[in-house]
């Protein structure tokens, strides 16, 4: 069953709906214009574990934002979101976390396995959850966990594409002190050789040169599933099922904040939101 008219729209936002609720510090170091995740700050939902090797993450994922699972064919939906974020001019976005690894280390100059492949997966509802068969749903990044350094250094990604051919994206740079919680998306490091194509996995990464501290990095894979641009600093916006475009959650979700950031910190980054059933 799936919620086709305004009276089930209604009926499940007052009597069948599961609530969440965000409260995450802010996060310091930041860069104004930068996407920054809220999976190691603290607060509520609780701070996520530093991933090791590559993993499925599921709604049982100690980081994300639970809510109620429910049994086919009923179906979930995200139907309204309010937040408030300290800092002006930020945009908080909350996306299914749908594969992650961690471990990366910033001094070695060999090639890094990632393994982290949606090839064949059926686990943890992942057919659902990555959306286009062609993988074009799913969103990639680099996220920081700990520091690197501040030595110059590119980043060479091997990846799998949706057809089965490999190759490397166009080099990201991750010298220059690269700070815990930073994201660099990977989508646009497609290059023109492979224009047209979506990534399916991340098979390595190989800096070129030691960024002098080894920290730790990584590989995350997830998909966007709502996104509350938030203008006023401390001043809370709401967002009704239209406005967040009426996303399907689907079960096993593992749902996590990131922050578009417009200064030198994420800010206090408060909200909460209905996922309804029906």
């Amino acid at each position: 069953m799936t919620i086709t008219t305004r009276e089930q729209l209604l009926n499940a936002m007052g009597n069948a709906s599961s609530r969440f609720v965000l409260d995450k510090a802010s996060l310091s170091n930041a860069v104004a214009g930068a996407y920054y995740s809220l999976w190691r700050a603290t607060g509520q939902p609780g701070q996520g574990a530093i991933p090791t090797a590559a993993a499925n993450c599921n709604n049982s994922t100690i980081g994300c934002l639970g809510f109620s699972q429910q049994v086919d064919p009923v179906t979930s939906y995200g139907v309204w979101a309010n937040a408030v974020c300290s800092n002006s001019a930020s945009t908080l976005e909350i996306h299914d976390r749908l594969m992650h690894m961690g471990g990366l280390n910033g001094t070695l100059t060999t090639a890094q396995t990632v393994n982290i492949s949606f090839n064949g997966v059926t686990t943890d509802n992942m057919v659902k959850r990555i959306g286009d068969a062609n993988y074009s749903n799913i969103q990639w990044w680099l996220e920081w966990y700990t520091d690197t350094g501040a030595t110059a250094s590119n980043a060479t990604i091997a990846v799998t594409y949706d057809n089965g051919s490999t190759g490397n994206l166009s080099t990201v740079g991750v010298g220059g002190t690269i700070r815990a919680g930073r994201m660099l998306p990977l989508n646009n490091l497609v290059p023109s050789a492979s224009s047209g194509r979506f990534i399916s996995a991340v098979n390595s990464v190989t800096l070129s040169a030691s960024t002098a501290t080894a920290g730790n990095f990584g590989i995350t894979a997830s998909r966007p599933r709502i996104v509350c641009p938030l203008p006023l600093a401390n001043f809370t916006q709401t967002f009704d099922w239209a406005q967040l475009g009426f996303p399907e959650i689907y079960n096993s979700s593992c749902l996590w904040p990131i922050v578009l950031c417009s200064a030198t910190t994420t800010g206090t980054v408060r909200g909460g939101g209905k996922i309804a059933h029906g």
